[in-house]
């Protein structure tokens, strides 16, 4: 599956829905996401059951700006709507893989309730 871009108007409803979202934050004048742009292509042909995303940081910069963007290429990634990953820097192939394996391997029930105790945990202002 290629990756889709990704805006501000699709945003919300591709990150919240079931199942596993990485996303990609670039720039075409960025080298490092240049570099990085094949390895996320390769991968996302090998997970049809996981959505790949693509965001512009120039062209969505009001979403770049909602989510602190400072460096690229960021990954971040989605499960079931929970933000469980997030990093600047281009992640070799084998990397990429091992995360997806890690995220595809986690007991979503545990994370869930534990999101759940850390909203339950913040002090009232």
């Amino acid at each position: 599956m290629a990756a889709v871009e990704i805006t501000k108007d699709n945003f919300k409803e591709t990150v919240s829905k079931e199942g596993i979202v990485i996303l990609d934050w670039w720039a075409s004048w960025c080298g490092p996401c240049r570099a990085f742009a094949p390895i996320f292509e390769q991968t996302s042909t090998k997970h049809p059951d996981v959505v790949f995303g693509k965001i512009d940081t120039d062209a969505q910069q009001e979403l770049s700006g909602a989510f602190e963007i400072r460096s690229i290429p960021t990954l971040m990634v989605f499960r079931d709507g929970i933000l469980l990953f997030e990093q600047p820097g281009a992640l070799p192939a084998a990397a990429l893989e091992d995360l997806l394996s890690q995220v595809k391997a986690l007991d979503m029930e545990q994370v869930k309730k534990e999101v759940a105790a850390r909203r339950t945990e913040t002090p009232q202002a």
